[in-house]
């Protein structure tokens, strides 16, 4: 299963108000792991840079000036994207942007179908929140120091390992290695062929029970006095 943790940067909030595009970032995952691969570039908004996005991204009018357009650029993201499912934050805002730009290039649009919201995935999770990207980092412990600005490239790495706690985090990460990385990071444990089933190797001696022989009769009287009707008193030490 291919994913990319995907992230854009812009020069606003409205991309049919004439807000731009500046940044892509993407990093490909294979079952839930990063695999190395990923596509980052910057791209010339032909526009100003209105304050408020400076602040947030750092990102001047100057040093986008000799940056690709995105009708240039548009071919290399889309044979990257491909098939794959893109994982964003907040969807419906970089999808926005990146669809309208797409239209603008006269290329084919990316579907509804092919996006997952971790946004969304991160309120069923934790419907109190907060659920922004930083929070979510302080939630699971992910190291966000690097964070200063926003990135394209940085926050879909970030993302990345979001992603992977919200849906289950390392069990899910361990389900999904090779068998024999499964062994050695189960300490000694098997990970059956089915993705996901954990099976741990029997004891070869059980452990002798901590129950003192007081405690025992105690438990045993308590049992008894529960009368006969009570399961517990079909099983014998």
């Amino acid at each position: 299963m291919r994913e990319i943790s995907f992230d854009t940067e812009t020069t606003g909030l409205n991309p049919r108000g004439g807000d731009r595009l500046v940044e892509i970032g993407g990093v490909e995952l294979l079952n839930h792991i990063p695999t190395g691969n990923s596509y980052h570039v910057y791209v010339n908004p032909q526009r100003d840079m209105p304050a408020e996005a400076f602040r947030v991204h750092g990102l001047s009018e100057e040093f986008l000036s000799d940056k690709p357009l995105f009708t240039h650029v548009a071919d290399e993201f889309l044979e990257f994207v491909g098939d794959a499912t893109l994982v964003i934050h907040n969807a419906a805002f970089d999808m926005g942007f990146i669809n309208e730009e797409l239209k603008k290039a006269g290329r084919r649009t990316i579907p509804n179908t092919q996006v997952l919201d971790t946004l969304e995935i991160a309120r069923r999770k934790h419907p109190t929140g907060p659920n922004s990207l930083d929070a979510l980092c302080s939630r699971y412990g992910i190291d966000n120091s690097r964070r200063v600005k926003h990135g394209a490239l940085l926050d879909a790495e970030i993302l990345a390992e979001v992603y992977l706690e919200l849906i289950g985090g390392r069990q899910t990460a361990l389900g999904l290695m090779p068998e024999e990385e499964q062994a050695a990071s189960s300490n000694g444990a098997t990970v059956s062929g089915e993705l996901g089933k954990f099976n741990a190797k029997p004891r070869p001696v059980p452990l002798a029970s901590r129950m003192t022989d007081d405690e025992y009769a105690a438990h045993k009287a308590f049992i008894e006095g529960m009368g006969e009707s009570a399961i517990w008193g079909k099983y014998s030490r």
